[in-house]
């Protein structure tokens, strides 16, 4: 199902721009290889009705590269966000958790290389700066500015060069493209990630386009570090809200890379209304089935595109738990298998060290039948009824770790319900990457 989506859109994608470059150099860090699991292309993505975007080179942190994207919606777009629900929140998201609550924006500031993160009340007095100067830039409130920033924490933001840029912004005519878009918002991402999807709302067909960014500190708990959708629907604001919170704990939440949840976490849903349907006004709408499902699987999309560029990442693992009394018990022992460094290190390493999945899961806590319990690695049976099993064939397994998509599979024993997560393996370059960050 997923994996096989996973697979067309790794080898159909259509588009005429390549992604990144084969190594991406950042301030201060050597060069970064590209993902092996990265697409081949960058989707095409249509324009979406009401939004305009542009992008600049700041000099926030990198150089010789856009680091600033400031998105302007048309009167009458309605919001949504899903913000981290971690205790050291960033003044961006505290800031745009308000803005997103009054279900309305005019624009959005996005910058890369500041998280603007645990840095006092200049860090706040820093976003309304930043704020009012994206409202003068299009001629809007600055309540009405949603601000998210990604980068290193406890920095204080260089807010002159905001200034310097957003007047520049604000006399280019050209749009930029969601290619240059997604490019300006990453960090150690290694290739720029993107999606489209279209649905039918009633009789009107309409388009949704995203984008994010994500590579290391992924352990969401709420979305990935930073995911922006548009659609040019009609919906009210309450609804547009329901639809994200749902398609989030189906997605976004189901991805780890390394067990860290950013401060930084923000995914905003916005929708301009140009596509003229008529807008459902309750979640329970059956007019709202085709496009919920078409937002799903975007967020899908961008949320997988997120784990395959997992820092370091060789292998794109999902890891599957069946047979749980409930379904946050599965997701609870999916994520510690998907989470144990010695389970993605043995993945890593190619060694079918099964006992480590065992491990994991009884680390977890729920509730399980160890005289039931069952492992499986690529479809291959290893333990079944709380021990190997008595034909199990270790080369079948090796085969299976050799490939970039690996399948981990446990039954718990002990009731229906189940749960998927994706993740990657823990290699080497995790710990490059993540010593040089700031050196």
């Amino acid at each position: 199902m997923i994996l096989a989506h996973v697979a067309r859109v790794k080898s159909t994608s259509n588009a005429t721009a390549s992604c990144s470059p084969a190594g991406l150099t950042l301030a201060g860090m050597s060069t970064i290889k590209r993902s092996p699991l990265a697409p081949a292309r960058f989707p095409r993505l249509p324009a979406v009705k009401g939004l305009h975007l542009r992008t600049a080179r700041a000099g926030i942190k990198y150089a010789g590269r856009d680091d600033l994207l400031l998105v302007e919606f048309d009167r009458g777009t309605a919001v949504a966000g899903v913000f981290t629900r971690s205790t050291t929140a960033s003044a961006p998201v505290q800031w745009s958790r308000q803005v997103a609550g009054t279900g309305r924006a005019r624009a959005m500031l996005v910058n890369s290389g500041n998280a603007n993160t645990f840095t006092g009340t200049q860090g706040m007095a820093d976003v309304k700066a930043t704020a009012a100067m994206a409202a003068k830039t299009i001629g809007c409130r600055p309540r009405d500015v949603l601000i998210s920033s990604t980068g290193v924490i406890g920095e204080p933001l260089p807010v002159a060069r905001f200034e310097q840029a957003l007047p520049r912004m604000g006399r280019q005519a050209k749009q930029a493209s969601w290619l240059q878009a997604a490019r300006a918002i990453g960090t150690t991402d290694t290739y720029p990630k993107g999606s489209t999807r279209q649905a039918r709302i009633g009789d009107t067909t309409v388009t949704l386009c995203g984008i994010a960014k994500g590579s290391g500190m992924i352990a969401p708990d709420m979305a990935t570090m930073l995911a922006f959708v548009f659609t040019d629907a009609k919906l009210p604001a309450p609804v547009l809200q329901a639809l994200l919170q749902d398609g989030v704990a189906r997605s976004f939440n189901c991805i780890t890379v390394d067990s860290d949840t950013s401060t930084s976490d923000t995914i905003v849903l916005a929708a301009t209304a140009k596509a003229g349907n008529r807008s459902p006004q309750s979640l329970a709408a059956s007019e709202l089935k085709n496009f919920r499902r078409a937002l799903n699987e975007l967020l899908t999309d961008l949320a997988i595109q997120v784990v395959r560029d997992g820092e370091g990442a060789s292998k794109f693992i999902t890891v599957d738990v069946t047979g749980a009394v409930s379904t946050g018990s599965a997701h609870k022992a999916a994520l510690a298998i998907a989470n144990s460094p010695l389970v993605k290190t043995a993945i890593a390493g190619e060694d079918a060290n099964w006992g480590r999945v065992v491990m994991a899961v009884g680390k977890s806590g729920v509730r399980l039948d160890q005289s039931q319990l069952s492992v499986a690695m690529g479809g291959v049976l290893i333990a079944h009824h709380g021990e190997r099993a008595a034909d199990y064939d270790e080369t079948q397994v090796f085969r299976h770790l050799q490939g970039e998509n690996i399948s981990v599979s446990v039954d718990l024993g002990v009731g229906r319900a189940r749960s998927r997560v994706w993740t990657c393996d823990l290699t080497h370059e995790y710990i490059r990457i993540n010593a040089d960050y700031r050196t």
